[in-house]
């Protein structure tokens, strides 16, 4: 398990290939949430807005994106694609990451967030 203390050592532990994708999968979650904050838990890169936004990780074959089962749900035409589970999606390293669909998931993440009820 990668032990970074943050995104950008995270990033740093894998091939540079790997870095890319995970660079521009980071860069789309901060465009579309600029005001989350960056951390890492479960060993992932998060982000946090009123509590976990999306997780997202790095392995051999593909780069998992954790937006919730009810983000998946909610996408799961446009996620037909791709392999899924109640709180994962998959996407194949070698093929382009989605991030025009990776934007509307945050986006959809961020606004669920903003409805619940702040955290004390």
């Amino acid at each position: 398990m990668n032990q970074a203390k943050n995104i950008d050592e995270y990033i740093a532990g894998f091939p540079e290939s790997t870095q890319v994708i995970l660079t521009r999968l980071r860069i789309a979650i901060q465009k579309a949430a600029p005001d989350a904050e960056e951390a890492i838990k479960y060993g992932m890169p998060t982000f946090t807005y009123n509590g976990n936004l999306v997780h997202f990780g790095a392995y051999k074959n593909h780069i998992g994106f954790y937006p919730t089962a009810s983000v998946i749900v909610h996408f799961s035409y446009e996620l037909s694609n791709y392999i899924t589970s109640k709180g994962a999606i998959q996407f194949p390293i070698g093929k382009p990451i989605p991030l025009s669909l990776i934007n509307k998931m945050v986006k959809f993440r961020l606004k669920q967030q903003l409805e619940k009820k702040p955290k004390k």
